[in-house]
């Protein structure tokens, strides 16, 4: 959204006018992003819809983007503003490249990378409108962290976003554990998954599940689940509801 500043010339007398963009208020949004350590590397799960407002407009939207060598990026909220954050990364890699030093940044140093923008940008009150998961390997030893729109960032065994902090992540904690294996972290993603499409509004039944190890990068082909819609909680959501009619 663009919006126009008065400023006042002192020497002239006249009003020159400058214009700045921010972004108000999200308006083309993802949501949950959830990620899990496995034995060999990191595993990410995202759906492919849009929102626009409470309308699912976009449903091609990919979500999780690798980044360098070693890490790989997840957001959720507004699609824009990750598209801004990307173009950071793209220039800090750049730049890291340019070195030839036989070093390259590691999913801890994009991290608190990410941290410091967040941050820098909430004091500005210029947030960008975006929760980011971060995951990745280096030197054999996974990584994995999260930041909000205002900065605050942790690092754990898994994270989720959006609906799924609040949904995904008690089936994370009763079922996860360190020596998982692909197969198995696929099962584990896909049922936290299922869980936010039957409960989630935003969430559309076509997603994608990322890998990182060592070896780099791999991001799946977009499906769909399978899913089962005659529960008979689902017949009459609202029959225990106090004061549903």
């Amino acid at each position: 959204m663009t919006f126009t500043i008065p400023i006042e010339n002192g020497d002239a007398g006249k009003v020159a006018e400058a214009e700045s963009q921010r972004t108000l208020y999200p308006y083309v949004t993802g949501t949950s992003i959830v990620a899990i350590k496995y034995k060999d590397g990191v595993l990410m799960a995202s759906d492919m819809g849009g929102s626009y407002g409470s309308t699912l407009r976009y449903k091609n939207i990919e979500r999780m983007k690798a980044i360098g060598k070693h890490s790989l990026l997840g957001a959720s909220g507004e699609i824009s503003d990750f598209q801004e954050i990307l173009r950071y990364l793209d220039e800090l890699t750049l730049n890291d490249n340019m070195w030839d030093d036989g070093n390259s940044l590691g999913p801890k140093e994009i991290h608190n990378y990410l941290t410091r923008v967040m941050y820098n940008r909430r004091n500005k009150f210029n947030p960008l409108w975006n929760t980011l998961v971060l995951g990745g390997v280096k030197n054999g030893k996974s990584y994995l962290g999260m930041v909000s729109m205002i900065g605050v960032s942790f690092e754990d065994d898994h994270v989720a976003t959006g609906f799924g902090n609040h949904l995904a992540r008690p089936i994370l904690r009763d079922e996860w554990h360190a020596d998982l294996s692909f197969e198995d972290g696929v099962k584990l993603l896909e049922k936290c998954m299922r869980v936010l499409l039957y409960r989630d509004r935003s969430a559309i039944n076509k997603l994608q599940i990322a890998k990182i190890t060592e070896e780099g990068v791999t991001v799946s082909q977009p499906y769909s689940l399978k899913t089962f819609w005659e529960y008979s909680s689902f017949h009459n959501p609202t029959a225990s509801a106090e004061g549903s009619w």
